[in-house]
């Protein structure tokens, strides 16, 4: 049964829609307030407030639950494909064989990129951040790819266009960034094993796939795949209520990923692990100086937003890390301090009572050194597991009424004040 909920202003008395999701998430509709009150409500950087209706990713944050489409992340790492979970997000059910094998075949069609645009990636300096280079030229795909008609069908090419080639430009701007060779993507392979040749092969020389590899990164694309209504995709959706087409949403999603809260932070925890080590500080400095508030220092990987106890994404990837390590042949000194660091920090009551547990990009970084992903492709990886959630909730979006967004404030600036010719200025 629906609950009541009033609002009284004064003498006036206001009943106020409630609703339910279907996870039993409760939220009170208040698109009416402003027309029948003049009030709006505050509520700085959105932490309470509900932006839209969903059926594509849950999140309960105090019990650590994860689910896409229903099923619970740790179900979808261990049993399911990177291409079969975006197809889950993007469709809202597993495909059948046959559809998956369609997927990956249509999939396949569209992992070339146009060939005038590799001056794109001749044009950037080599020293360019590979997320900014990834950004610009997802943007470039819009001019090569004009057709503006916002039909199913157009959806449908936009999405395989987008989910084919984004590999295939992140390779490109790693190696533009390192002076290699552009490698063509091989259609042969699967989608990460022609990833992992686009970004370390050599047109000299066969490429040896590691398939443990592969599954890894596989299993770090699925846990990035979606995380609800996070700051890049509510840009994604943001941008596109102004019916901005497909490429140019994607690349707003991406430029707000690239910040170091949001898909940097992983990068950013290696940094700190490695200036850790290279200064000798012990774990116990280290922690000191979380807590106290004037040290200026950030304990980045540490924390979440939404989650109030242990990120279930980074449960998964934790398990990984040592056999990442021992598949490369490398005992990575970063992760003992890691290790370290995690163990004092759960032990620590400032941390338990404030509910900082490390979150997803705690141990991703790690990963991916060992693998060979240098530091500022970090987030272009996050940007490549993400691109399925985005292009959902953008879809999700599109196909049902809609109104461009239009968020309120509150003026705090000058009143009314008359304009003063600049001769009779007074300098303060």
């Amino acid at each position: 049964m629906a609950k009541k909920v009033s609002l009284h202003i004064d003498s006036e008395h206001y009943d106020m829609p409630h609703m339910a999701g279907s996870e039993n998430e409760e939220a009170v509709d208040i698109s009416w307030l402003r027309g029948k009150t003049g009030l709006i409500t505050m509520d700085e950087s959105y932490a309470n407030t509900g932006s839209c209706k969903s059926a594509i990713t849950f999140i309960d944050g105090e019990k650590g639950i994860l689910r896409y489409r229903g099923y619970p992340i740790e179900q979808l790492a261990e049993q399911s494909s990177f291409i079969e979970v975006c197809y889950l997000l993007l469709y809202g059910e597993l495909p059948a064989e046959k559809e998956l094998l369609s997927f990956r075949r249509n999939l396949t069609r569209h992992t070339l990129i146009h060939e005038d645009m590799r001056r794109f990636f001749e044009a950037f300096p080599p020293d360019a951040h590979p997320m900014a280079i990834l950004s610009s030229a997802l943007c470039g795909l819009s001019v090569f790819y004009q057709d503006e008609a916002d039909s199913p069908e157009t959806r449908e090419t936009t999405t395989l266009r987008l989910l084919a080639k984004l590999p295939t430009i992140a390779a490109f701007s790693y190696r533009r960034s390192r002076g290699l060779p552009t490698i063509y993507p091989d259609n042969s392979l699967s989608y990460m094993g022609n990833f992992l040749r686009m970004m370390f092969g050599y047109p000299s020389e066969p490429y040896k796939l590691d398939p443990d590899l592969a599954k890894v990164l596989d299993v770090l694309l699925i846990l990035h795949a979606d995380h609800e209504q996070n700051c890049s995709t509510s840009t994604v959706r943001m941008v596109g209520s102004s019916q901005a087409n497909l490429f140019k949403c994607i690349t707003a999603g991406v430029c707000a990923l690239s910040g170091a809260l949001h898909g940097g932070a992983n990068q950013k925890v290696l940094e700190m692990l490695m200036n850790m080590r290279k200064e000798g500080n012990s774990v116990k400095q280290v922690v000191d100086q979380a807590k106290d508030k004037n040290s200026g220092f950030k304990l980045f990987g540490f924390g979440h937003r939404v989650y109030k106890t242990y990120d279930p994404r980074a449960a998964v990837i934790k398990k990984y890390c040592d056999l990442v390590l021992s598949k490369v042949g490398n005992k990575d000194p970063l992760l003992d301090i890691a290790k370290e660091l995690e163990e004092a920090a759960l032990k620590d009551s400032y941390f338990i009572e404030r509910k900082l547990y490390p979150n997803v990009d705690f141990y991703s970084g790690i990963i991916y050194r060992a693998m060979g992903f240098p530091t500022n492709m970090f987030t272009v990886l996050f940007a490549m597991g993400r691109l399925p959630g985005w292009i959902a909730h953008w879809k999700e979006m599109v196909e049902a009424p809609y109104r461009i967004n239009r968020p309120r404030q509150i003026y705090t600036g000058a009143q009314k004040r008359d304009y003063i010719p600049v001769e009779k200025r007074v300098k303060k």
